[in-house]
């Protein structure tokens, strides 16, 4: 990221910006071609050759192996087309966001259908320093 901004210091999220738009343009665009079955099948057949066709840093090709997927976020991936390439690997959209905030499906589940998670101690980092 170019500058520090002041939503940086919101816990558990990386704000999609302009800035992380244009850092993760081709990741984003990588991703959102697996909404085709041919490109899967590209991927599923030489996932190498195919990440090669969008000029990703390595970062992000390394974020993609892993299926790192915060760190994903963290350069520049959108939630929304991130998401295909977990749908790619039959996680479907909760069970992404289970596993990005460290829970267990259905406890994450549990606790949307619950209001979601408590502000409390929730609202900045910095709040955490301060435990």
């Amino acid at each position: 990221m170019t500058q520090e901004k002041e939503y940086d210091d919101i816990p558990g999220t990386y704000v999609f910006d302009a800035d992380r738009s244009r850092e993760g343009y081709w990741l984003n665009q990588f991703c959102i071609t697996l909404r085709l079955e041919k490109n899967r099948q590209q991927l599923r057949d030489d996932p190498e050759a195919y990440m090669a066709k969008f000029p990703m840093s390595e970062e992000q090709a390394q974020a993609v192996r892993d299926r790192a997927w915060n760190r994903l976020l963290e350069l520049g991936g959108n939630v929304y087309y991130t998401s295909k390439l977990a749908a790619f690997d039959g996680i479907n959209f909760q069970g992404l966001a289970a596993i990005m905030t460290g829970m267990k499906t259905e406890d994450y589940r549990d606790m949307m259908l619950h209001g979601g998670r408590s502000i409390e101690g929730n609202r900045y980092k910095s709040e955490w320093e301060k435990k």
